[in-house]
């Protein structure tokens, strides 16, 4: 079960060498198989920056699908899924890919830490207008350029050149459209959140979530555990327990349908000290046991 690609997996993918690539790369979109090669709904280890000029496709994000036709500013990070699928042979434009060696503190300062960039929630897909457009691809032939200079400082002069591209972003929809706290209960949600999608996906039976109920939560996040269930209440309408309950029963589906684990390893890697416990937990929220959905799964595929 293949849940998370590497930049490796990337540049094997599109046919292209390995070992060219480094902490920051940019490319043209036109010369990296972006009509003929797909982008399969999984996270990522790196982030990726895509500014499509010309051409037409569906992308995914998280849970969510948008068909895209020009002119769209793409934000991709390792928190979240996403997918591409192009629908013409024309694809024209720019995009970066960098990993989290590249990432400063500088580049997750204050006033950018809760763009698209960093952010599990929030909007990941920009349409600027024609003058953005002028501004933006300016930007990537600029790092294009950058990439093939001795400059000693050149990667820092490709985060001030990424820092324009967050900001423009920014500007296209204003910061507070943005999954940005407003208060206190949204900055406690938003921290919630970004911790219980780290958990995932499971890439291996070995791999066991480390925070599985609300004191952990609240533990991590250094506040007590009413602090936290009055939040998440206030914003999300739910429990903390329903929401952590929400995301392993998301994961547990996707174990079954797309790994040969058995009951044991999944139950183990979902944090469940017992068989008959993980079993009790999927039956209540489906009515089907964790064997029989996978029977079911498989006849319908």
């Amino acid at each position: 079960m293949k849940t998370r690609e590497t930049l490796k997996d990337f540049f094997i993918d599109h046919g292209q060498d390995f070992s060219k690539a480094g902490q920051f790369n940019v490319f043209e979109r036109g010369g990296f198989a972006c009509s003929a090669t797909s982008m399969l709904p999984n996270r990522r280890d790196f982030y990726k920056i895509s500014l499509i000029v010309e051409g037409s496709g569906v992308i995914g994000v998280a849970d969510k699908a948008m068909n895209i036709d020009g002119n769209a500013l793409l934000f991709m990070n390792p928190l979240v899924p996403f997918s591409w699928e192009a629908s013409d042979d024309e694809q024209t434009g720019y995009f970066c890919l960098f990993t989290e060696e590249f990432v400063s503190q500088n580049l997750k300062s204050e006033s950018l830490s809760h763009s698209p960039l960093f952010k599990a929630g929030g909007d990941h897909i920009f349409f600027p207008d024609n003058e953005s457009m002028d501004l933006l691809t300016g930007v990537f032939r600029n790092m294009m350029k950058e990439m093939q200079s001795g400059y000693a400082n050149k990667y820092e002069l490709l985060r001030s050149y990424i820092q324009i591209i967050m900001h423009e972003a920014l500007k296209i929809q204003p910061a507070d459209t943005f999954y940005k706290p407003v208060n206190a209960s949204e900055r406690i949600t938003g921290l919630f959140i970004e911790l219980l999608e780290r958990q995932f996906p499971i890439d291996a039976p070995d791999q066991i979530i480390a925070l599985k109920n609300a004191n952990e939560f609240a533990t991590q996040l250094n506040i007590h555990t009413n602090t936290l269930n009055r939040a998440l209440k206030e914003v999300t309408g739910k429990t903390t327990t329903e929401l952590i309950a929400e995301r392993i029963l998301k994961e547990t589906k996707a174990l079954l349908q797309f790994s040969s684990w058995d009951m044991a390893e999944i139950a183990y890697s979902l944090g469940f000290e017992h068989a008959s416990n993980f079993n009790i937990f999927f039956k209540k929220h489906t009515s089907h046991s964790p064997l029989q959905y996978r029977k079911d799964i498989a006849s319908i595929s």
